[in-house]
């Protein structure tokens, strides 16, 4: 793959570089957020790993930027900075993963095999609806009424899962296996905040909800009118 780090600190460069390119990997670096949101907007790369303490620019903007220039490539905010808060606004921003300093390299590789996962042998029209939402699995795209819903690669996969498996309860730990291809860990948060930033970005702002939560048990995709 062709990667780009976007980091300040030499060491972890060095780290990184060595470690991914053992693994085959082509790494680009940029030490500081304006020169890698030039790099991820002019050349073509599998993933990305951002710091967030950047010099120039912070790795929130610089996805936040490419993001909003239709640049989907996945990417990684690695950091130190581990609050919920922080979290939050890295999915916010675009990130499709979220992972605190110190780190297993071992993690990492994971994390990028499962970001970077494509799905092959797509072909004709294949879009879901429920209700006014539609989900293009072609183009990865999706749209409620006539409103175009900005995707993280992440955000498409849960809710492509969500959709194939409509109108029945669907658990954390389901999610974790068939989404995040691991064993759910009751210690993270992680599905929860991918839960919440889906569904404000389908259900806010309508009168009939999509995403419910199942108090206990999980999580239930169908329209309101259809809940008992």
């Amino acid at each position: 793959m062709k990667i780009l780090i976007v980091e300040d600190e030499p060491k972890l460069i060095t780290f990184l570089r060595k470690g991914l390119e053992e693994f085959g990997h082509e790494v680009t670096v940029s030490t500081d957020g304006e020169t890698g949101e030039l790099f991820a907007l002019s050349k073509t790369f599998d993933a990305l790993i951002i710091d967030i303490n950047l010099p120039k620019q912070n790795g929130f903007d610089l996805l936040r930027n490419i993001r909003a220039k239709e640049v989907h490539t996945p990417a990684i905010i690695l950091t130190a900075m581990s609050s919920l808060s922080d979290k939050e606004e890295g999915f916010e921003a675009g990130a499709d993963d979220y992972l605190v300093k110190p780190f297993e390299f071992k993690e990492l590789i994971l994390r990028l095999k499962n970001i970077t996962k494509r799905h092959s042998g797509e072909t004709g029209s294949r879009i879901l609806k429920l209700g006014t939402l539609t989900l293009d699995l072609n183009l990865k795209r999706a749209k409620r009424n006539d409103r175009k819903i900005p995707l993280t690669n992440k955000e498409f996969e849960l809710l492509k899962y969500l959709f194939l498996n409509k109108s029945r309860v669907i658990s954390r730990a389901e999610l974790a296996e068939n989404v995040w291809e691991q064993r759910f860990d009751t210690g993270t948060n992680t599905i929860d905040v991918y839960i919440n930033f889906l569904r404000k970005k389908i259900d806010n702002g309508t009168e009939k909800k999509l995403l419910h939560t199942v108090v206990g048990m999980g999580y239930l995709f169908r329209e309101e009118k259809d809940l008992p």
